[in-house]
Formats: C-alpha cells, sequence, structure tokens
C-alpha cells in the first residue's frame, strides 16, 4: 500500500476515534486515554529496557486516585502531582540536552515513565473539565494546535528548511520549519475563541505558544529516547505513524504546562 495512504487511513482512524470520544461522553475520552497512556507506557519500558509490569499498576493507580477519586475536590494534591510531572520533565529535558550519555538506574526509568507519561496523559484528560462541566471544543482545539504545528512545520520545513534545529537528536528538523509551524498554530488559536469562548483570543494564542514550545521539546525528548535505543518508531501500532507514543509525544509532554496555563489564567481573570 502506498505510505502515503496507509499513513492517511492510519491518520483519519484515529481521529475518528478521537473525536468520537470526545462527543460520546467524558467519560468515553477518560477511558480512551487510560489506554492509550498504556499503550505509550508500553512502548516506552521497550525503548529504555525497564523490566516488569508495576509500572502500569502504579499509573492505573495513580489514574483512578486523579481521575475518578479527586478530579475535582482536592486542588492541592493535583497541584503536587502537577508539579511533580512538571519536575520530571524537567529532568527529561535535562537528560536531551545532555551531551554524555549514562546508565540510568531501574528507579529512574520507573519514574521518569510513570510521570512523564502517566502524568501527562492524566492531566490531558483533566484540561477539558472546566467549572464541572466538560469542555469538548476546549481539548478539540488543542488537539488542533498540534496538528497544525506538526502539519505545518513539516511543510514549511520541507520547503524552505535549511538550518538545523537540533541535528544529534532529531536531524530532519529545521528552524523554519520550527517557527513556520509556529506561526499557523498562533493564527489559528486565534480563532479558536470563536467556538471556545471559555478562554479569550489572547488566552488562545498565549496557550497555543506554550502548547508548541512544550509540544516541539516533547517531540524531542522521545527522539532521543528513539536514538538511544537504536529505533526509528516507538512501536508499530499505528501503521505509517509508528507508535502511539510517537503519536502523543508533544500532547503528552506539553499537557502539564497547558493545565498550569489554564490554572493561572482563571486564576487571573
Amino acid at each position: 500500500m502506498n505510505e502515503i495512504l496507509r499513513r492517511s487511513i492510519t491518520g483519519a482512524i484515529y481521529m475518528i476515534l478521537l473525536l468520537s470520544a470526545v462527543f460520546l461522553s467524558s467519560d468515553a475520552f477518560d477511558f480512551l486515554f487510560m489506554i492509550f497512556g498504556l499503550a505509550c507506557i508500553y512502548e516506552y519500558k521497550r525503548l529504555v529496557g525497564l523490566r516488569g509490569y508495576s509500572i502500569f499498576l502504579a499509573y492505573l493507580v495513580l489514574w483512578w486516585i486523579f481521575i475518578y477519586l479527586i478530579k475535582e475536590y482536592d486542588k492541592t494534591l493535583i497541584n503536587i502531582l502537577m508539579f511533580v510531572t512538571i519536575i520530571v520533565d524537567m529532568g527529561m529535558l535535562f537528560y536531551l540536552f545532555s551531551k554524555k550519555e549514562r546508565q540510568f538506574s531501574t528507579l529512574e526509568k520507573f519514574i521518569a515513565g510513570l510521570f512523564y507519561i502517566g502524568g501527562g496523559c492524566i492531566f490531558l484528560t483533566m484540561i477539558p473539565y472546566k467549572d464541572n462541566d466538560f469542555a469538548k471544543f476546549l481539548i478539540i482545539g488543542i488537539f488542533i494546535l498540534i496538528w497544525i504545528n506538526d502539519s505545518f512545520a513539516y511543510l514549511v520545513g520541507r520547503t524552505f528548511g535549511r538550518t538545523k534545529l537540533f541535528p544529534r537528536v532529531s536531524p530532519k528538523k529545521t528552524w523554519e520549519g520550527t517557527i513556520g509551524g509556529m506561526v499557523f498554530a498562533l493564527v489559528t488559536a486565534y480563532f479558536m475563541a470563536n467556538y471556545e469562548p471559555i478562554v479569550s483570543p489572547v488566552q488562545w494564542v498565549t496557550l497555543a505558544a506554550v502548547i508548541v514550545v512544550t509540544g516541539s521539546l516533547g517531540d524531542l525528548v522521545e527522539s532521543k529516547l528513539k536514538r538511544s535505543a537504536g529505533v526509528k518508531d516507538s512501536g508499530a501500532i499505528m501503521p505509517g505513524h509508528g507508535g502511539m507514543l510517537d503519536r502523543l509525544d508533544s500532547l503528552i509532554f506539553a499537557a502539564p504546562f497547558a493545565y498550569l496555563t489554564l490554572n493561572i489564567f482563571a486564576n487571573v481573570s
């Protein structure tokens, strides 16, 4: 099958599944990303050589506690999880920019996977819940921003790209493509307020900038994990796209930063 056709079919199925879950119910959306999180953790385990199944159990327990027990009832515990997740993500950025290769202990791999992926999936699921309501167009807008950024970064980079962004980790990415993707995402974000007015146009643009920057860094983090493991893709669950982690790396990494940004908006408005 033609590669472009295969990618298109896989992408269409993914988008239909995602949008169907969003519009069906909040529980369907929660369940879908719990499953996506399990798939991402499975691929992460293979990339870093983490043995055993305890990380799956820890993720499911963490998910159950924060999605079904706490969520809207204890902001303190949610904020603690958010800052722990962000701290772990900052550690992943230190790993990304470090030129030295080092061996990580089993505990370090466990903690990194649990919060970098598990925490990211939890906050991605929490984002749509605003004032005890499920803001469908808010989360769809965030997905659209990632897709717009990725698509136009590829198109602009392929057409005008000359300056390598991070050749040591991702040789094909360019500064031109990165900037192009961001510009199109910011313009798209400005018009998002017409569909989800709980976030103003200026806030949408600010949120888009946070998502694009952190999402791009998340993509590079996963690229380094793959390069260290000596593989091209994190898995093969999505023909033409690689693994689930390949598809969600930007969203998972950006989620806690987006959640923090939305909370700042809510508290300063």
